[in-house]
């Protein structure tokens, strides 16, 4: 997209073209025949890129309440954090009313949330012309008050008098062998964000999940943020944000459970029970499965995997629950047996910890009953295993 095509879609005629597209496709005409219609009345040009947000809007709709009003761009949306994550960040880093930055603030997935919690403008810095505009844009939808923009390098850009910064650093996909999430993956680099926070007080950077621990200096924390099951990202927040080494957060929710991984408490390994807890990946990322076992009066099914088991009902937002109906030592025709007792007749596989080909395994069950139940291919003590079990809802406790 070009600065003079965001021209276009914000001028009256880019407004009423992008609100017919959104209706017709809304109401099922097909895209191609909603791009006819538009040509008869509008440039082509306008109508293509018309055309274009009203896909991206479509997939934005995972990430942004209001993405039907937003304008985009496919990288753009693909960084972008998702709404929830940066409801989430924001309400951290509004706490104490910074003059805050957004630093590569691309589309503005973060500055839709962070401008309309502070009373100071945020300043919002980009070097893509198109990104700012729209960034500036999208936070308007949200109802920002004031956004001020800067074009240009973040290393180059003036940032005197802001207490406080955002940085979200491009990251790219693929890096020299064995470097992917080093500190010359991000640009600008890691270590550059990292160093911010030698003249500005407050500094949060965003960064990907796979983040090697290494590269954090001492005294920083750092934050993974599970969106429902998958993690998202990684979140390093300066010595004067910090509040442990590591945090888990899961959103929408903001539980939030923090901890120091080499301080966890001791925790019993035993065979599963009634219940199994698969933890979310943000806290296994965090090092702080044990810490959740002991809040849960768990235990560890293996000394290296993290799957949690109890007997009572675990209440928990850290893990997914699953009601154990079985559980055997691994052998297929052992395991058939189980599951043809039980009535399955498919099933979800899970492997951790246990070598083996998961779609040969779900063919070579063999499966005619009528439930659909989880499998977990896995370890106790060592040794190979397998757990039947049907996931169940969990209440949410307060936030840790």
């Amino acid at each position: 997209m070009t600065p003079e095509l965001v021209d276009a879609l914000l001028a009256p005629s880019g407004v009423a073209a992008l609100d017919e597209a959104g209706r017709r496709v809304a109401a099922g005409e097909t895209e191609l025949r909603v791009g006819e219609r538009l040509r008869e009345r509008y440039d082509a040009a306008l109508v293509a890129a018309v055309m274009a947000q009203v896909e991206l809007r479509a997939r934005a709709v995972a990430k942004f309440r209001l993405a039907d009003r937003m304008l985009l761009t496919r990288g753009g949306l693909e960084q972008a954090s998702g709404e929830a994550a940066a409801t989430w960040r924001a309400t951290r880093l509004a706490r104490e009313r910074p003059a805050l930055a957004d630093v590569c603030c691309g589309i503005g997935g973060d500055l839709v949330a962070l401008a309309p919690v502070l009373d100071a403008p945020v300043l919002a810095v980009d070097r893509d012309p198109v990104h700012l505009r729209l960034a500036a844009h999208n936070a308007a939808v949200y109802g920002a008050p004031v956004v001020t923009t800067r074009l240009g390098d973040a290393r180059e850009v003036d940032l005197t008098g802001r207490t406080a910064i955002f940085v979200d650093p491009a990251r790219r996909s693929a890096g020299p062998a064995g470097r992917r999430h080093a500190l010359g993956t991000y640009e600008p680099s890691l270590e550059w964000c990292l160093a911010l926070a030698d003249r500005i007080p407050a500094v949060a950077v965003k960064a990907a999940p796979g983040i090697g621990l290494a590269a954090v200096p001492p005294g920083w924390e750092v934050e993974f943020v599970a969106d429902g099951r998958e993690l998202k990202e990684a979140v390093l927040w300066s010595p004067s944000l910090a509040t442990a080494p590591r945090r888990a957060s899961m959103v929408p929710g903001g539980h939030s459970m923090a901890g120091a991984p080499e301080c966890q408490p001791a925790v019993a390994t035993r065979p599963p029970g009634a219940w199994l807890v698969d933890p979310s990946p943000a806290v296994t990322r965090a090092g702080l499965v044990e810490q959740l076992a002991d809040a849960l009066g768990a235990w560890k099914i293996d000394a290296r995997i993290a799957f949690l088991s109890c007997d009572e009902r675990p209440d928990t937002a850290y893990g997914r629950v699953l009601a154990v109906e079985a559980s055997l030592p691994w052998d297929l025709r052992e395991l058939r047996r189980a599951l043809a007792r039980l009535d399955v007749g498919a099933v979800d596989l899970r492997r951790r910890g246990l070598a083996g080909d998961v779609d040969d395994v779900r063919r070579r069950l063999r499966l005619a009953g009528s439930r659909r139940v989880t499998v977990a291919m896995t370890r106790v003590d060592d040794r190979p295993w397998a757990i039947v079990a049907t996931p169940v809802d969990a209440t949410p406790p307060e936030a840790w």
